[in-house]
């Protein structure tokens, strides 16, 4: 097996270590390293938690003094300054390692290239770009965070055969089946926040927790800006070292918003009529959130499509038909996207998964081409 070959191998098992935390670093990357001396793999790690040592530290501690003059397979760019923890840059030096292979440079301002400048100013040998896309893929919300200041946001809706999510407005209608479910709580676990409209709380009073072994509640964050969200509500009244965020404005009651904070959730308020979805992406990055999962309803769907900052998408469709002719669909509105945009799907993954179908993408946002016709005899519209 050649270097680049060998390269490769360590560099995706590096990409698997870090997997392990998925859902548990935040707003710190997933970070994982193999550090590797003549062919043999003498240590590994991965990033658990914010807080805790790097995958760097964890990999250097395994390897000891097998460290010198070994090479290291890490995902992402070593960092070179002090935070919760010290720099892996001078661990990677003092350890004697001869060789870094990394994935992918950290976007993050502190580093940004300046933790491989600092390994190559000590002459230890560093290569950049090995399984590039993978590296930024599984980091993307950790990159949108950097790069853009907001979390990555997926929105997720389950539909029937016939594009409804309910069988009339207002109502609940149980769709998928055990498997999807099962999907739609790993997504909860993998997210940094789930988020939701007053209209899905006052509808079906969820819990908007993750219902899985040794899963990891979300932030619940409700978009409610007449505070309407009734005292009962189970998002109030759960067991859940998360927290519920409410979203409002100035319009509402005072005394509301004190009898909500005393059942122990948080309140921001917008001075406005109503919070743009921007401005609630820009309050969830400055907690250091990556990455939100929505989940509905319509129009809150809508609100992030027609804003430009819905970033994934994850359909579950299901196998029935609802056919009412008023039955909501999981958008509202007449259109997607804003003015002259179109809204796309690409990277796009279509699955069976038990008794329904999942479809997941990226969205993507074009200029839309304006078609000028003529107008038939007799006037009106084709």
């Amino acid at each position: 097996m050649g270097d680049v070959e060998q390269e490769i191998k360590y560099m995706a098992e590096a990409l698997d270590l870090a997997r392990h935390a998925f859902g548990r670093t935040s707003p710190n990357p997933l970070v994982g390293a193999v550090v590797v001396r003549a062919g043999r793999v003498v240590g590994r790690g991965f990033h658990p938690c914010a807080g805790e040592p790097h995958a760097e530290i964890f990999a250097l501690r395994e390897a000891g003094r097998l460290a010198r003059g070994a090479t290291m397979h890490v995902n992402l760019e070593p960092c070179c300054h002090w935070g919760r923890t010290g720099p892996c840059t001078e661990a990677i030096i003092d350890a004697g390692i001869a060789c870094v292979v990394v994935a992918t440079e950290d976007p993050d301002q502190r580093v940004n290239g300046a933790g491989i400048r600092v390994l190559r100013e000590q002459g230890i040998e560093v290569i950049v770009g090995v399984l590039r896309e993978q590296a930024e893929a599984l980091n993307a919300a950790y990159f949108k965070h950097r790069r853009a200041g907001l979390p990555l946001v997926t929105l997720k809706w389950a539909i029937s055969l016939d594009g409804k999510i309910a069988s009339r407005p207002g109502t609940r209608t149980p769709l998928t089946a055990e498997a999807a479910q099962r999907y739609g709580h790993e997504l909860r676990n993998a997210h940094d926040a789930i988020l939701v409209g007053i209209n899905t709380i006052l509808v079906d009073d969820p819990r908007l927790t993750c219902r899985i072994e040794g899963g990891r509640d979300p932030l619940r964050v409700i978009l409610d800006s007449r505070l309407r969200l009734p005292l009962d509500a189970r998002v109030l009244n759960l067991s859940s070292p998360a927290q519920t965020l409410v979203v409002t404005t100035t319009a509402a009651a005072q005394e509301k918003l004190e009898a909500i904070r005393a059942r122990g959730a948080d309140i921001l308020v917008f001075d406005g009529a109503r919070p743009p979805v921007r401005w609630v992406l820009e309050r969830l990055a400055g907690r250091g959130l990556l990455s939100v999962l929505v989940e509905g309803g319509a129009t809150v769907h809508a609100s992030f499509i027609n804003a430009g900052l819905a970033d994934r998408v994850v359909v579950f469709v299901a196998s029935r038909i609802i056919g009412n002719q008023l039955a909501p669909s999981a958008v509202a509105g007449e259109s997607a996207g804003t003015d002259g945009v179109n809204v796309g799907l690409e990277q796009r993954v279509v699955r069976q998964l038990g008794e329904d179908v999942v479809i997941e993408g990226a969205l993507v946002y074009s200029t839309r081409r304006t078609v000028v016709t003529s107008t038939p005899a007799g006037g009106g519209h084709q």
